[in-house]
């Protein structure tokens, strides 16, 4: 069994990362035990108040094994303090993808413009284990103490 103290855990997967564009940096972990790597932009980008939206570049590609995904996650610190976050989160990388991952920003405060500087952090990278369903057609499913309870079902 590896050590939880140990930084780097063995049975946690490799992950090859090209940075693109000279300018990119690996993701990185801000803290032990942190589940979502850092992204930074590898270029800069204005987004307009009341919704402006750019797709920003990381200057990072990389190769997830089988059997992984990442998800591309909001910054809570820049959608607290600035109103901006990932218009599509979570952003789905799948294990096959190997071009360069880019982040959907959009700017959610009603007055100020945001600017996204090159090397600022945008977003976080979770690299999850991921599985394939066998997808069955039924005529029927098995019943659940939930049912067909949707939005809302539980109250507020």
């Amino acid at each position: 069994m590896a050590d939880p103290d140990d930084p780097e855990v063995p049975d946690d997967p490799e992950v090859p990362v090209v940075l693109v564009g000279g300018r990119g940096s690996l993701p990185r972990y801000a803290r032990r035990g942190d589940a979502g790597a850092d992204l930074v932009a590898r270029v800069g980008a204005v987004l307009a108040a009341r919704g402006g939206r750019a797709l920003v570049p990381t200057g990072v590609a990389l190769a997830l094994p089988d059997g992984y995904a990442g998800l591309v996650l909001p910054r809570s610190g820049l959608a607290a303090r600035h109103g901006v976050t990932c218009l599509n989160a979570p952003g789905l990388v799948d294990s096959g993808f190997r071009g360069e991952l880019q982040v959907l920003l959009v700017n959610t405060d009603p007055e100020n413009d945001y600017e996204v500087a090159p090397g600022d952090r945008i977003a976080q990278l979770l690299v999850v284990r991921s599985a394939s369903a066998r997808f069955l057609e039924a005529a029927t499913l098995p019943p659940s103490e939930r049912g067909e309870g949707g939005f809302g079902h539980t109250g507020r």
